[in-house]
């Protein structure tokens, strides 16, 4: 019998946040947006009384100036990166690329990545590179610059 793979959270959290995404996908079914998905995944979290924040920013920099602005779908527990979607079609490495930079933009431990727009759930969990090279790409409209101040 194989061992399970330990996670940064010792895969309690993280076993936690998969079963709120599961209870909230048998309820609402595929079909919906994003954000519909991300509400109701905040709610089910609250309701099992895991700590969450929605649309948190994170500024990216590069010697002390901000050169990139992302916003996390869901923060758990201030240390698990949620990112969800709502695609008809299978998750692709672009997805699993932006969490990566996620990862890498927060010093975040680990995250989650779901797909609720297919029949089943789909879900990964994700890790930080173990190198520092530079982060994976990432699809243009998932980064945000920030807003210039005059």
């Amino acid at each position: 019998m194989s061992k399970l793979v330990v996670d940064a959270t010792g895969n309690r959290l993280t076993y936690e946040i998969i079963g709120a995404a599961m209870a909230v996908h048998n309820a609402l079914g595929p079909g919906y947006k994003e954000e519909v998905y991300e509400r109701a995944l905040a709610v089910e979290l609250q309701k099992r009384e895991i700590s969450s924040e929605r649309q948190v920013p994170v500024e990216v920099f590069h010697e002390d100036v901000p050169v990139a602005l992302f916003y996390l779908d869901l923060l758990v527990e201030g240390i698990v990166v949620v990112e969800i979607k709502a695609f008809s079609h299978q998750l692709t490495s672009d997805e699993l690329a932006q969490v990566i930079n996620y990862l890498k933009a927060t010093g975040a431990p680990v995250g989650l990545l779901f797909n609720f727009g297919r029949r089943r759930l789909e879900w990964a969990r994700v890790f930080p590179s173990s190198s520092d090279g530079p982060a994976q790409r990432t699809g243009r409209d998932n980064v945000r610059r920030p807003l210039r101040r005059r």
